[in-house]
């Protein structure tokens, strides 16, 4: 017998050999019928594999996380198999799950691929998955793993093989078709109900540019054709939001090929909104004790080798710039704390000057692939609301609280009220992903820990998500279409400060280490107002929008009395404009809809006789005619109801 753990903690006896099927059958009828895939002691397992010692077992279905990603690992096998069945002679290379589907990469020879191909790969996908063949995973030698790909001339396949150890090798059998994998999948192909290949497109071979071109194929699969339905009118519903379409038609950014791939061109909409939202942090950083610093758009060398960064990613960001002095070489700043580092180590500081608070709103330049950039989300020089804050063991506890309640204004500020928080931990398996002791990381994980919980944070804990110098906390947000995005990060670092030998001297006289919290509540200007156009699809919250109103006089004999509202509104630092053209007003109407304006003041003879504005929201409801104190009251009470003072 062996004794088995289950998720609420309850140890049961099993056979020896049996399977976590066997396991779910003998709790419930339901829970077997619904089980797609499960983990046995940290190891992702096929519901078939026999367990032979005691270990800790979890059952995933369609509702858990790790249940998807093996039902769409799954479904990229029957993909993969439709494909090699339609176009003879491809070369398969991977195909794993995503966070919302799955992809193959694929090289296809002499074949070619488009959106017109798509319901054929769909039809033949589904048909392969009505034949409920059941998937089996199968060890293999490595000389036979690659004696069958080299006959196939499969070089993609063999050099992934090459990489691997004997004794270690699977391969995956359903239907006819074979691949090399892992593990992880569902029962049988007749789970899968609805296939959608969503679309294609270029991948290098290993994201490496020097090596072969591939055709990456995105598709997703369900297990009832109702949930895929409803997820392509989800689809839809975000290209209306796209934030490249909406800051287009906004006039808040573009980009430029002369000026270069990812490096956005702020318009002056956009450059306003920036700047509000810069204030608004600005303003809470003060309350709570921020300096603000400015450091340049470039460092030393020298620099990013002390902080780890240049050993840890050099070889992927910009190259040096070089100066006419020998050997003297400088790059463009990827992060700021380095520089901050040295801010710090300005002069000596005492335990009664900390905690030190420095924050900027600096501009970093990191080198990503073209194939990789997208809008203002992936870009090659974005805004870091950036700062650092050296504090003492003592104070750090306090200070994390802090920097969450600042977070958490910022998200609620902006209408993000859905999120859940994430402790990035180390993995413990691969200690040389990381610098430091391993007694300085437990003492800053525990600290994060420590302080979600103190704040009663909903939070998880995310073994491997780290970064490299420190564990941190990241807000984890659903938008308004329930995608989930990271927005804000906190990090508590001991390392850089023992890199950059900063220091304090302590009530004792000696000199003392500082630890060193990260905080970047928005993270990038660039992709949080790409986040923040698609959750609100362009509607603004009404203290952030450019423009919160537009006059639209009836006729050209209306314009001076909608100049006299426009400079009322103004007195109330409302923003607003007028819209004089020679046009009609159900057209000018119909334009301040399609931009996004709040309110539209229609002014005529009426409102001109009785001094009063016609007012319309956006969306079409008719607040009727007010005069212009109680339109400034109005809009003052709706920017106080979601811009709380910190």
């Amino acid at each position: 017998m062996i004794k088995i753990t289950l998720p609420d903690g309850s140890i049961k006896e099993f056979a020896k050999g049996s399977t976590p099927m066997d396991i779910a059958k003998s709790i419930s009828e339901g829970l077997a019928r619904n089980v797609i895939s499960a983990k046995f002691n940290d190891t992702t397992v096929e519901t078939v594999t026999p367990l032979n010692e005691d270990g800790a077992l979890v059952l995933y279905t369609w509702n858990d996380k790790e249940g998807k990603k093996a039902f769409w690992h799954s479904s990229s096998h029957i993909v993969a198999q439709a494909l090699e069945e339609l176009y003879p002679g491809i070369k398969l290379t991977i195909g794993p799950a995503i966070e919302n589907g799955f992809y193959y990469d694929v090289d296809f020879g002499e074949h070619t691929i488009s959106e017109k191909d798509f319901a054929s790969i769909e039809k033949k996908a589904l048909e392969i998955a009505r034949g409920k063949h059941d998937f089996k995973l199968r060890p293999i030698s490595k000389a036979d793993a690659l004696s069958l790909y080299k006959s196939q001339g499969n070089e993609y396949k063999v050099e992934l093989i090459e990489n691997l150890e004997d004794g270690s090798i699977t391969f995956c059998d359903h239907d006819t078709f074979t691949d090399l994998c892992r593990g992880g999948h569902i029962p049988n192909t007749g789970i899968v109900k609805a296939i959608k290949i969503l679309n294609v497109a270029g991948a290098y071979w290993r994201g490496d540019e020097n090596k072969p071109q591939l055709t990456r194929v995105y598709g997703i699969s369900f297990p009832k054709q109702k949930e895929l339905t409803e997820y392509l009118a989800l689809i839809e519903e975000a290209k209306k939001r796209d934030h490249r379409k909406l800051g287009k038609e906004l006039e808040l950014f573009t980009f430029s090929q002369k000026v270069g791939q990812g490096l956005p061109l702020w318009l002056p909409k956009g450059a306003a909104l920036r700047e509000r939202l810069e204030n608004f942090l600005k303003k809470a950083q003060k309350k709570a004790g921020y300096e603000m610093v400015v450091t340049p758009h470039i460092g030393q060398k020298e620099l990013y080798e002390t902080s780890g960064h240049y050993a840890k990613y050099g070889e992927d960001s910009f190259q040096p710039i070089k100066t006419p002095k020998m050997d003297e070489e400088f790059l463009l700043k990827p992060m700021n704390c380095p520089h901050h580092c040295e801010v710090y180590n300005f002069k000596p500081h005492s335990y009664k000057d900390l905690p030190k608070r420095f924050a900027e709103f600096g501009t970093v330049y990191r080198y990503e692939q073209s194939g990789e950039l997208h809008g203002l989300t992936r870009v090659r020089g974005f805004t870091q609301d950036d700062a650092h804050i050296f504090c003492t063991p003592d104070q750090l506890d306090e200070e994390f609280k802090n920097v969450i309640d600042l977070s958490l204004y910022v998200l609620g500020s902006l209408g993000f009220d859905n999120f859940t928080a994430q402790v990035s931990v180390r993995d413990l398996d691969t200690p040389d992903k990381y610098i430091g002791s391993v007694e300085n990381w437990e003492k800053a994980e525990n600290a994060i820990i420590n302080a979600a919980k103190e704040k009663g944070l909903d939070f998880i804990i995310e073994k491997g998500e780290a970064a490299f110098y420190g564990p941190k906390l990241d807000f984890m947000v659903k938008d308004a279409l329930g995608r989930q995005w990271q927005l804000g990060t906190i990090q508590v670092d001991y390392n850089l400060p023992e890199r950059f030998e900063l220091t304090y001297k302590g009530s004792d006289n000696e000199l003392h280490r500082p630890i060193m919290i990260h905080r970047a509540p928005f993270g990038s200007m660039e992709r949080f107002i790409a986040l923040l156009l698609e959750h609100t699809g362009g509607n603004f919250p009404l203290w952030l929008i450019p423009e919160q109103a537009i006059v639209l006089p009836v006729s050209e004999k209306h314009e001076k009395y909608a100049e006299k509202v426009l400079n009322s509104l103004e007195n109330d630092e409302i923003r607003a404009l007028v819209d004089d053209r020679n046009e009609t007003v159900g057209k000018k109407i119909r334009e301040a809809e399609m931009n996004k304006i709040p309110f539209m003041l229609i002014v005529g003879e009426n409102e001109e006789a009785s001094n009063t504005i016609s007012v319309r929201r956006h969306g079409g409801e008719d607040l009727g005619s007010i005069s212009l104190e109680q339109f400034s009251d109005l809009v003052t009470k709706e920017i106080n109801s979601t811009l709380k003072s910190f």
